[in-house]
């Protein structure tokens, strides 16, 4: 149940004319009264003898009987109360009491009170009804209004219990800004996926994923095509800014702006440059520099997002809270900046990863900038290596990263549930299942090869191999040696000992790192910690046969249902 306070109006004939006429945007069913502030207000809806011009001056009546002086200028409060779409249909008698509870909640009107402001719920649609109020009461005196939207939205937490409905998570506070009701029927009308607000949002968003400063951040908000207004003090001290898609006009035919902290808080630019501040950024990649990422080498990037994301799984679980608050607002600078760098086909589920884990990135408390440096360094190094392009190194090491952002931002839920931010938990967990779909098409191709290459492995060495697994992990042998993915472990474990490395204790070593007891695939999360560990290629589609073979019969985990891929913790 979703309750929305409106802008407050002037014109009390002007709603109810909307709330009793066939609609703007969807159709309006039998609009009639389910509530009123006396139980017997006229309802030009089903009564034929009354008007919308009767109803109105009864709303409005206490409002004309104080001088116009002490009127407010907006006297006409605006409620919505809308249900989810699986929801059951509610009678004319429930919304009524809902709308009672809510006028009450909001202090409206209170029956415990005496009399209060007077106001009516009208239901045109079987899943939402809007309450119309008018705020002055009988008595002359007008309510007290300040923080009527939490009360309501509290109120709407107990009526969905009592009524058996889905029960909303409740919020802290902290969340973006939702689309108005004009913004979604707008953006329908223009064919947008999402709205403006949100399109924006996700813009800015990459714009600051591993910016240095104001110049980097603005020109990639130029670069992105954004139209930019910035709010500069008489000192020539820059302000705040707004931004606008080109093609969002107001009626007018006005570009429509929307400054920073309208689209998400911490996008604010106060809370933009506490990122800038607490930076010391690595110097600038180079060809010179290896294992770094350069403008031809996004492997490396995505290599070190892997590196920085495991390293970060430890913070989140174990270090002080305002420094995992950090890591985990970083780690959305990382989704943004791997979205924006992806290939084709794993790009709309890290875009929406992205888009979900926005929600997870804020809470009350306040992270201490600075101690993310790595994962703000790897966002950095994710944008400036460029995109990716799907197949080799770069796409085998996109799986990687992936494959270790999943165990973080897993974390990331984990943390907000134990201190009880609901809405943040369940924001990462939407992420989490994003990312596995990006994984299992990310994956496939790698790991596809690495399973042809372990079937194709000499009876010797294969056997030399399952001598190591039994030593390293006497416990879990038996387990990954029945998984499809065991073949790729050994052609792993092969390539470790021919790079000089002892494969027991290096499988033994990534064992112990993590738990593996709730992997779906332990074979295969084993793979990415040698090959990222022991720093072997990602992807070893050294032949041509190797790439046909592997493209002819994929790796068992590419057929997998899919949103479970692969890896994961509980």
């Amino acid at each position: 149940m979703v309750p929305r306070i409106h802008k407050r109006g002037k014109r009390t004939i002007g709603l109810l004319c909307y709330l009793y006429g066939p609609g703007k945007f969807e159709e309006h069913t039998d609009p009639h009264l389910v509530a009123s502030w006396d139980h017997c207000a006229p309802d030009p809806g089903r009564d034929d003898t009354a008007t919308l011009k009767q109803l109105q001056q009864l709303l409005d009546q206490p409002v004309e009987n104080v001088d116009q002086a002490e009127r407010p200028k907006r006297h006409v409060w605006h409620l919505s109360v809308r249900n989810g779409p699986d929801d059951r249909i509610l009678t004319d008698e429930e919304w009524g009491d809902v709308a009672r509870r809510m006028v009450a909640a909001a202090g409206i009107d209170g029956p415990e009170e005496g009399a209060g402001c007077r106001w009516a719920a009208v239901r045109h649609a079987d899943d939402h009804i809007h309450i119309v109020a008018t705020l002055v009461r009988e008595d002359g005196y007008r309510p007290d209004l300040n923080n009527d939207a939490n009360r309501v939205q509290t109120e709407a937490r107990a009526l969905e219990a009592e009524l058996g409905i889905r029960r909303l998570n409740k919020g802290d506070g902290t969340a973006a800004k939702r689309p108005t009701s004009a913004e979604r029927h707008k953006a329908e009308r223009q064919g947008r996926e999402r709205t403006a607000r949100e399109e924006l949002r996700e813009t800015v968003r990459r714009a600051v994923a591993g910016a240095t400063g104001e110049a980097e951040f603005f020109d990639r908000l130029a670069a992105a095509g954004l139209l930019i207004r910035k709010r500069v003090a008489p000192s020539g001290d820059l302000l705040g800014y707004k931004v606008a898609l080109p093609d969002d006009r107001n009626k007018d035919d006005e570009p429509v702006f929307y400054p920073g902290a309208r689209l998400a808080p911490d996008l604010s630019l106060p809370r933009i440059r506490e990122r800038w501040s607490a930076d010391h950024p690595d110097p600038a990649p180079s060809t010179d520099t290896p294992g770094r990422a350069t403008p031809d080498n996004p492997s490396a990037a995505r290599r070190r997002t892997a590196s920085a994301a495991w390293a970060a799984i430890t913070i989140v679980e174990d270090g002080d809270d305002a420094v995992a608050a950090a890591h985990i607002a970083a780690t959305g600078e990382v989704l943004d900046a791997l979205a924006k760098t992806s290939a084709a086909h794993t790009r709309r589920e890290l875009r929406d990863a992205a888009f979900e884990f926005e929600r997870a990135s804020r809470s009350h408390i306040r992270a201490e900038r600075g101690r993310d440096r790595a994962l703000r360094q790897a966002a950095r190094d994710l944008v400036r290596g460029g995109p990716a392009l799907g197949r080799g190194e770069d796409g085998a090491t996109t799986a990687m990263a992936i494959d270790m952002l999943v165990f973080l931002i897993t974390a990331a839920m984990h943390w907000h549930a134990q201190k009880g931010h609901v809405q943040q938990a369940e924001a990462a967990r939407q992420a989490a299942e994003h990312l596995r779909a990006a994984y299992q098409a990310a994956a496939a191709h790698p790991l596809g090869t690495l399973y042809q290459r372990g079937r194709r492995l000499g009876g010797p060495l294969v056997q030399r191999q399952t001598s190591v697994l039994r030593e390293a992990l006497p416990e879990l042998a038996e387990q990954i040696l029945a998984e499809p993915g065991w073949y790729a472990l050994a052609a792993t474990l092969a390539d470790a000992e021919a790079a000089g490395h002892d494969p027991a204790s290096l499988l033994a070593d990534a064992a112990g790192r993590r738990e593996l007891g709730t992997a779906d695939s332990v074979a295969d999360v084993l793979v990415w910690r040698l090959r990222r560990t022991a720093d072997l290629p990602a992807d070893t589609s050294d032949t041509a046969n190797d790439v046909h073979a592997a493209e002819r019969s994929p790796h068992p985990a590419a057929q997998r249902t899919p949103g479970r891929p692969g890896p994961r913790r509980g």
